[in-house]
């Protein structure tokens, strides 16, 4: 893995080399894509898809050269199944409004896990509001794995959609979504997965999943902040209306009516990110310069790695250790003599002194926190730059803090 390529982790802060432990929240971005969001706007920036001169046509062409690279990235039938967004957040609650308009009423049923982001909670709260539907969870082992015996019994013919993570933004489990998408088709029911923290460390086949719908962002993987992707089995996306009006999704207006464009336009509205497009394709081009073979075995042996450290500190308490995960280890610190918990702000304010950037805090997953009883969690992640380096000065960092917070 070139670190060189990230300029970022030269940076010094407090005085101190960065540790960048953060890659779950965002990822640093290599050269090749900074590059080439100045080429975009330096050479060829101009709306795609409306325009007959030159800056257009090339501009449209990458964007749509994107879109393939994207579709093949994950294994997709066909491009037309992949639908640019915002990021995953954008992605869920788009199809969270356009398949409620369509398929959910008074009464029917949603499935989410006790694991889920709020990105996977709250739109479809807010559909179960709007519908009178009812929003139901799959409850959590004691292992912090997901009761699949539960999740069986939860299948009925109310129940609408699944929506699930296929890795825990907090705990880095990585989810049985296998499992869960055929119980789920056994009763042909739909199952959208959130792959904010997967499609970044693992290889994601759509077609092996049989997932009918696929939501994740480009800035978990190396690429810039505002694209993101929702990907949906045509069958699926032909039936559902469009979430947002206006230029681009439209074949033609009239003050009679609306007709609306042809997949996937119909689900992208207004001017889309074309330049986000562009760098998110190269994003995947770096990806798969360095192979998945060698990118899962790296961050699978530099996860097992910190967690063996972590582990052998005393007062330290890892959740779901031993569990299979990608790039995520989720953790609190007591008080050895006390048995008290070390408050994980504190923790996380005094690694960034030191130079370590870790997330603390409920990440985004309140249910799960308070499921777990604790004020939040201190969290570590991985990208493809990080090294063994990396954990050791952030076990350090960490031995120093627990001392002086003890």
């Amino acid at each position: 893995m070139n670190r060189s390529d990230f300029a970022i982790l030269k940076e010094q802060v407090h005085g101190r080399p960065l540790v960048y432990l953060d890659n779950a929240a965002t990822s640093q971005k290599p050269r090749q894509v900074v590059e080439a969001i100045m080429e975009a706007y330096s050479t060829w920036n101009s709306n795609i898809h409306r325009g007959v001169h030159h800056l257009s046509q090339v501009a449209t062409a990458h964007h749509e050269e994107a879109r393939k690279a994207v579709a093949a990235f994950i294994n997709a039938r066909s491009s037309d199944e992949i639908v640019f967004t915002k990021g995953t957040t954008d992605s869920l609650n788009a199809l969270a409004f356009s398949y409620g308009e369509a398929f959910v009423g008074e009464g029917d049923e949603i499935i989410v896990s006790g694991l889920e982001h709020h990105s996977n909670i709250v739109p479809w709260q807010m559909l179960c509001a709007r519908k009178k539907a009812v929003l139901r969870h799959i409850p959590l082992r004691e292992d912090l794995t997901l009761d699949l015996e539960a999740y069986k019994g939860m299948l009925n013919e109310r129940t609408k959609l699944v929506s699930v993570a296929h890795v825990s933004n907090v705990l880095g489990i990585i989810q049985p979504v296998e499992e869960i998408i055929c119980l789920a088709h056994e009763k042909h029911i739909p199952v959208c997965i959130d792959g904010a923290q997967s499609v970044p460390h693992m290889q994601v086949d759509v077609q092996a999943l049989d997932c009918d719908f696929l939501a994740f962002s480009g800035h978990k993987m190396y690429s810039p902040t505002g694209i993101g992707v929702l990907y949906g089995k045509r069958e699926w996306l032909e039936k559902l209306p469009p979430h947002e009006g206006g230029g681009e999704m439209i074949e033609h207006v009239r003050w009679e009516g609306t007709t609306y464009n042809e997949l996937p336009y119909k689900f992208e509205a207004g001017t889309p990110n074309f330049v986000g497009s562009y760098a998110l394709h190269k994003a995947v081009e770096y990806m798969q310069s360095i192979g998945w073979k060698a990118l899962e075995s790296h961050e699978r042996e530099l996860t097992q790695y910190c967690e063996a450290q972590l582990s052998a500190i005393p007062g330290v308490h890892i959740y779901a250790a031993g569990q299979p995960k990608a790039g995520v280890i989720s953790f609190n610190v007591y008080n050895g003599q006390l048995s008290t918990l070390i408050h994980p702000f504190d923790i996380g304010t005094l690694l960034d002194q030191q130079g370590v950037a870790v997330r603390t805090g409920h990440h985004c997953a309140e249910p799960l926190i308070d499921y777990l009883g604790v004020p939040g969690t201190v969290r570590v992640s991985f990208g493809l730059y990080n090294d063994k380096t990396d954990v050791d000065a952030f076990i350090a960092a960490l031995k120093k803090a627990q001392m002086m917070l003890s």
